[in-house]
């Protein structure tokens, strides 16, 4: 008999605020808000499967009953017109919301945006300096070549008129210069 009383007190509390709330009583509002959020979220965590979206998704219905709680024509009905609006958005988000997509390291891996790290910054501006280093060892020819190429971005054809020489010959090169670069800059590594 007194779980009945109980419950009785407890909707006709309930119908009260919610009474309150539909006249513009914010309180009230956060009164219902306090005693029905547990139960919102557990609806929402049934439904989800996650957590995090569940807490999101609650505070979603409890915007949208502020929102129309003028509607509601029953206030001890709330509960239950509560948990229909959480029912119903629930399953609107689990439709909504991308397929989860499992996949292997490998694949995360190499989709991953990479950070450079104070040692690969070091790494690049010593490979720099080596790189440099190795053309300063070069002979002009060489040196012009690949700085033509390489850093003036120029293509065969805009090589082949600066240095009057056929592709053919600009190909041979940027091949014999790039080989001689290597042998200094590996020279220098272990030097």
């Amino acid at each position: 008999m007194n779980a009945i009383n109980t419950q009785i007190r407890e909707i006709s509390k309930t119908a009260t605020l919610v009474a309150r709330a539909q006249g513009g009583d914010r309180s009230a509002f956060g009164e219902l808000f306090e005693m029905y959020r547990d139960s919102v979220v557990a609806i929402a965590m049934r439904r989800l499967g996650d957590y995090s979206e569940a807490l999101e998704l609650s505070q979603d219905v409890f915007v949208q009953a502020m929102e129309k709680i003028e509607q509601l024509r029953q206030p001890e009905c709330f509960g239950g017109w509560l948990r229909s609006i959480t029912v119903r958005m629930a399953i609107n988000r689990a439709i909504r919301r991308a397929p989860s997509i499992s996949a292997e390291p490998e694949i995360l891996e190499a989709t991953l945006a990479q950070y450079d790290t104070p040692l690969d910054s070091a790494l690049d501006a010593e490979r720099a300096d080596q790189l440099r280093a190795g053309l300063s060892q070069l002979g002009d020819m060489d040196r012009e070549t690949l700085e033509a190429f390489y850093v003036q971005g120029q293509s065969l054809i805009e090589m082949a008129e600066h240095f009057d020489a056929p592709i053919g010959t600009i190909k041979r090169r940027l091949h014999v210069a790039r080989k001689r670069l290597a042998k200094q800059v590996e020279h220098l590594a272990t030097a």
